[in-house]
C-alpha cells in the first residue's frame, strides 16, 4: 500500500470551500494518497487570525512542502498584500506553470495543448512603487521598478526547458519585450538564447517573439506555440489569454513551484456572488490536483483523473452552467466519481 503524503490543504474564500469539497469527494475516489492538513487564508485568516496569511499556515506548508488551495481574497484596504504573492515569496516559488488543454471539443478553438511557464518573483510584480507629489497633487507622478535577475532568469529557464524535455515538447517559445526594455527583459531573453546554446540545442526547438505580437499570434493561430517561457507580468497576462482558449479561468490550474515546496491552486477568483449556490465548477481545482499528483509522481491517478473529467463532459453530456450545462456542483461531482470509479 502506498504511504501517505502530507500535504496543506487550504479550502479559501467565496466558492473556495465547495470546489474544495468537490475536489476531495473525488480525490478520495481515485485513491489519491494525500493525507491533508486543513489550514485558512485570505478572507478566513483575517477573520479568525488576524492575518490573510497565518503563521500556522506557513507552518503547514513549511512542514509538508506541498499544498492545494482554493482562490483566495485579499481585502481591500488596510495594508493587506495579495495571499498569493506572499505565499510565492516566502517559499521562493520561482515557477509558475499555467497548462491550457482542450477539454471539451468543437469550440471557437480545438485542439489546444499549451503550456504558459511564468517566472514568478522577479519583473515589475516586485513592488518598488512609489509616488511623487507635485503642488497640491500627492499623486502627481507614479513610478514602478522592475528587477530580473540573471540567476532568477536561469533558473527559470533550467526549469522550463527541463520540463519540455521530460513532456516530450517539440518547441518553446521565449516572449519578452527587449525591442524596447532592453535591459529589464532583455537579460532575460539574452539568458535563454545563451542556456540553449550551451545546453539544449537539438532537444526541442526554440524561437523568441514579443510579448505584443505573441499576444495577436495566440488568437489568429494558437496551434503555431507549445511551451511559452515568459517574465512576471507577459506570463500573468498570456496564462489568462490561453486559459480562454479553452473554455476560461474555469479550466484553468496553476501550480506553483519552487526548491523546497509546491502549491497547486485554482487560479480564477473566489467569485463571492455565487458562493452557497451549488452552481460552482471545480474542474480548474480538480486539473490543479492532477498536476499536483504528476508532481509527486503518481502520473497514473494524474492521468486517470484527468480522462475522468473528460469523460464526464463529453461522454455523460454532464457540465456545469458556467460550461453550457445544467448540473450542480454536486451532481457534477457524484457524476466524475461514478466515472473514476467505473471508468
Amino acid at each position: 500500500m502506498t504511504a501517505p503524503i502530507a500535504a496543506t490543504l487550504i479550502p479559501g474564500d467565496g466558492i473556495g470551500p465547495e470546489i474544495v469539497d468537490a475536489s476531495l469527494t473525488v480525490l478520495d475516489a481515485l485513491g489519491a494518497p494525500f493525507e491533508w492538513d486543513r489550514q485558512i487564508a485570505g478572507l478566513a485568516g483575517v477573520q479568525a487570525a488576524g492575518d490573510p496569511l497565518p503563521e500556522a499556515t506557513l507552518a503547514s506548508i513549511r512542514r509538508t512542502r506541498l499544498a492545494l488551495k482554493g482562490p483566495l481574497e485579499t481585502p481591500s484596504g488596510g495594508g493587506y498584500r495579495s495571499s498569493n504573492v506572499r505565499l510565492r515569496e516566502q517559499f521562493q516559488l520561482y515557477a509558475n506553470l499555467r497548462p491550457a488543454r482542450t477539454l471539451i471539443p468543437g469550440g471557437r478553438f480545438d485542439n489546444i495543448d499549451l503550456l504558459v511557464v511564468r517566472e514568478n518573483l522577479e519583473g515589475l510584480y516586485i513592488g518598488h512603487e512609489h509616488y511623487i507629489p507635485i503642488g497640491d497633487d500627492p499623486h502627481a507622478v507614479a513610478i514602478a521598478s522592475g528587477v530580473n535577475t540573471r540567476q532568477g532568469s536561469r533558473r527559470l529557464m533550467v526549469f522550463a526547458f527541463e520540463q519540455a524535455v521530460r513532456a516530450g515538447r517539440k518547441k518553446v517559445t521565449l516572449v519578452h519585450k527587449a525591442n524596447i526594455m532592453k535591459a529589464l527583459t532583455g537579460i532575460f531573453l539574452e539568458t535563454g538564447l545563451e542556456l540553449y546554446e550551451s545546453k539544449y540545442k537539438g532537444r526541442f526547438e526554440l524561437d523568441t517573439v514579443i510579448i505584443d505580437a505573441c499576444a495577436m499570434k495566440l488568437v489568429l493561430n494558437p496551434w503555431q506555440f507549445d511551451t511559452l517561457v515568459t517574465t512576471n507580468l507577459f506570463g500573468d497576462i498570456l496564462s489568462d489569454l490561453t486559459a480562454g482558449l479553452v473554455g476560461g479561468l474555469g479550466m484553468a490550474p496553476g501550480a506553483n513551484i519552487g526548491a523546497d515546496a509546491a502549491i497547486f491552486e485554482a487560479v480564477h477568483g473566489s467569485a463571492p456572488d455565487i458562493a452557497g449556490k451549488g452552481v460552482a465548477n471545480p474542474t480548474a481545482l480538480l486539473l490543479a490536483a492532477a498536476m499536483m499528483l504528476d508532481h509527486v509522481q503518481r502520473g497514473e491517478l494524474a492521468a486517470r483523473l484527468r480522462q475522468a473529467i473528460a469523460d464526464t463532459f463529453n461522454l455523460d453530456g454532464v457540465r456545469t452552467g458556467d460550461l453550457g450545462g445544467r448540473a450542480s456542483t454536486a451532481q457534477f461531482t457524484q457524476a466524475l466519481v461514478s466515472r473514476v470509479r467505473n471508468g
